[in-house]
């Protein structure tokens, strides 16, 4: 499918990266590189480069949303609490919410008395 030609090749990028988008297409036109395809080019390295840094709305959201392995889990800042402090917060958490703590903790931390201890927990709830 052929692009418009009046669509924004930089849609969403910064001030900083159009202008550098508009000096490479300068610099392209001028030097006759790309003949007919400068402004493609430009935008290509320009979104390379926001692509590579992390300037992308994709990675921008994502960002937003967190990329801990834990957030996802019953207990707030999970990775940084120690044993006693999770046990102490599993003990208000449901058998379905237990069962994912456990999950999380045997396939990232692996802490025997942690796994342990939430074992005891679901099973108490039994």
């Amino acid at each position: 499918m052929p692009r418009r030609k009046n669509a924004n090749p930089l849609s969403g990028a910064s001030r900083e990266r159009q202008d550098e988008y508009e000096k490479l297409k300068g610099e392209f036109e001028e030097e006759g590189r790309y003949p007919g395809r400068e402004a493609e080019v430009a935008a290509r390295i320009v979104n390379k480069q926001r692509a590579e840094f992390g300037e992308t709305a994709a990675q921008r959201e994502a960002k937003a949303e967190g990329d801990a392995p834990d957030r996802h889990l019953p207990i707030r800042d999970y990775q940084g609490l120690t044993v006693a402090e999770v046990l102490a917060r599993a003990t208000r958490l449901s058998r379905e919410q237990l069962a994912k703590v456990l999950t999380y903790e045997r396939a990232h931390r692996q802490r025997k008395t942690l796994v342990a201890g939430l074992t005891r927990l679901r099973s108490a709830g039994e």
